[in-house]
């Protein structure tokens, strides 16, 4: 029986008891799980919590998850047949905030996608570490939607893909992207670090190397082209952990043929989806893929968003545009590129403060711009940055605090030695562990 046949046999107001019992067992097959693969009111570890499903295929006999209950692999919501889970209605936003405390709850580290349904709808979550983002919009239940997620969950990318991007210079993408990279690659992440950024270059000369002439440009070009012939090392030997090892990632160097040709010209050759094509051979190849991306909204900065699932914004506290770019970036060319994929990714993570000390009186003062943004965009577009700029801001408690990467003078100076300063500074080391696992390591 397909599942379309399962919901026709529904009643229109089914309650979530007929739904367990007729409609959850057929969802799951759809899928690909049989009965003993799926738990249900599954302790997720945070207090007595309990999600509505995680299941996980059985590996063998002797590991069947619903006695096991170890290592899940998908959990579920599920809600009453006539709530509203619709985009942007209430009981969408309180389901799928739900979800996302259940995926990143103590028993659900293993956890790799998220569904909500209501036996009408569905929405399919990846999550990667501690990065949750949209794989599907929240799509009619049918056959057709049966398809495509079960496509997606059967075809798991090991990479996430993280576009470092505000429309300002001078925020300093290029040191987050070379030490993020470095300490992720010290926790045994496999990393490629990618410079899209034709013009500047910084990461290419940062990094000792050379730029490549007709690169990326060909790849983006020519069909019997790929990026992995450009792929170059970095590699140390140092003493991490009372180990002395080898620690490595990999880079694309610039392409500086890409300067000789005009965004026009370019648009002629190849759109904004190219450079994502051509990026999905090396998904199964590395855990992150950082892109370190122009400051600025053309081509290139586009293709960098559109080949990403989400979007790390460093920002200055004592530079207003870098704040109000930001703004920009989250509720107007973020959306932008939502609509063109179609799938609701890619997503921006909360700004953070980066390379900067502050003072109680700076902060006040940061405060202050941030409040009038933040209501200029409700008032005159309806739109809520608030997750953005305080993601801990709650009705009942109102933590203004945004994550700060301090300033070190060892940082910056370390670009002359053309080394990571992750790798030869335990302080700068420390820095961006934090900012690791703030934003990416559970």
């Amino acid at each position: 029986m397909s599942i379309q046949q399962v919901l026709d046999n529904l009643p229109k107001d089914a309650s979530s008891a007929i739904l367990n019992k007729l409609f959850i067992s057929p969802f799951f097959q759809a899928l690909g799980f049989v009965d003993l693969e799926c738990y249900p009111e599954y302790p997720t570890g945070e207090r007595s919590n309990k999600t509505d499903y995680a299941v996980r295929k059985n590996s063998n006999e002797n590991d069947i998850f619903i006695k096991t209950g170890n290592n899940p692999f998908l959990l579920l919501e599920l809600k009453k047949r006539d709530d509203n889970l619709e985009e942007g209605s209430s009981q969408y936003l309180s389901t799928k905030k739900q979800l996302i405390r259940d995926l990143l709850a103590p028993n659900c580290k293993t956890v790799e996608w998220g569904i909500l349904t209501n036996a009408n709808h569905v929405q399919l979550f990846r999550k990667h570490g501690k990065v949750i983002f949209p794989a599907t919009k929240c799509l009619e239940l049918n056959d057709d939607s049966i398809e495509l997620i079960r496509n997606r969950i059967d075809n798991t990318s090991r990479a996430l893909t993280v576009a470092i991007y505000n429309n300002k210079g001078g925020v300093g993408k290029t040191t987050t992207t070379i030490n993020l990279a470095a300490y992720l690659s010290l926790m045994d992440k496999n990393v490629l670090i990618i410079d899209f950024d034709p013009n500047q270059q910084d990461l290419t000369t940062s990094m000792g190397m050379q730029t490549i002439d007709q690169g990326i440009y060909n790849c983006l070009t020519k069909k019997d082209r790929d990026l992995i012939a450009l792929i170059s090392p970095f590699k140390l030997k140092i003493k991490f952990k009372n180990e002395t090892r080898d620690f490595r990632f990999d880079v694309i160097p610039a392409d500086t043929s890409l300067l000789n040709h005009g965004d026009d010209y370019l648009r002629q050759l190849f759109n904004i989806y190219r450079f994502r094509e051509i990026l999905e051979p090396l998904y199964s190849e590395y855990d992150y893929i950082l892109i370190d991306t122009p400051p600025n909204w053309r081509l290139f900065s586009r293709s960098a968003l559109y080949a990403a699932d989400v979007v790390l914004i460093p920002t200055k506290h004592n530079n207003l545009f870098s704040l109000e770019n930001a703004a920009t970036v989250i509720k107007t060319f973020i959306p932008e590129i939502q609509k063109e994929r179609g799938d609701g990714s890619p997503i921006a993570l909360p700004i953070f403060y980066n390379g900067e000390s502050i003072t109680d009186s700076q902060k006040r003062a940061a405060q202050e711009a941030i409040k009038e943004i933040i209501d200029k965009a409700k008032k005159e577009e309806r739109f809520n940055l608030v997750p953005y700029f305080y993601p801990q801001y709650t009705k009942a408690k109102k933590n203004l605090n945004i994550f700060t990467l301090p300033s070190y003078a060892n940082i910056s100076g370390f670009q002359f030695a053309k080394i990571p300063a992750v790798y030869k500074d335990k302080k700068a080391r420390s820095y961006y562990s934090d900012l690791a696992k703030e934003y990416f390591l559970q």
